[in-house]
């Protein structure tokens, strides 16, 4: 079953891979015997599931968490059991690609008014005028 990123995007299971080992969270003495931290391999450059541009996107938002051979690797080890870290595993890598992949909100640069242009403009001449009515004589014979 694939795993739905968006209404657009949804990543094949075989393209993902989990793998488990002893984890350094809770579970008593269970931790020395059971594999239960989750580890999620997700080689990126080589999804089909992705476009190129979709590739760019995840690889500049999360340029830190992918390693030199493109491979994006998450782990949980939060729950006693394997199940329960592998789900909370694809809930973070969906809302992580989900994030990567929102798209871009440019600024519409709105026009200033002429009105609040002027209204800038006197009160600058008014603040020159009092600061002009305050500065002392100078004194030009001494020169």
């Amino acid at each position: 079953m694939p795993i739905v990123i968006n209404t657009f995007t949804s990543i094949p299971d075989a393209e993902i891979q989990f793998s488990a080992t002893r984890s350094s969270g809770p579970g008593g003495q269970n931790v020395n015997k059971v594999n239960s931290r989750v580890v999620l391999e997700f080689d990126l450059q080589l999804s089909l599931a992705l476009t190129p541009y979709q590739k760019r996107r995840i690889t500049g938002s999360l340029g830190s968490r992918i390693n030199k051979h493109g491979i994006l690797q998450m782990q949980a080890q939060r729950h006693r059991s394997q199940s329960a870290n592998r789900e909370e595993l694809i809930e973070r890598f969906v809302e992580l690609l989900q994030h990567a992949l929102r798209p871009i909100k440019y600024r519409v640069p709105t026009r200033v008014p002429t009105r609040a242009r002027e209204k800038r403009l006197e009160g600058k001449k008014i603040r020159t005028q009092t600061k002009r009515i305050r500065k002392a004589p100078r004194d030009f014979d001494d020169a």
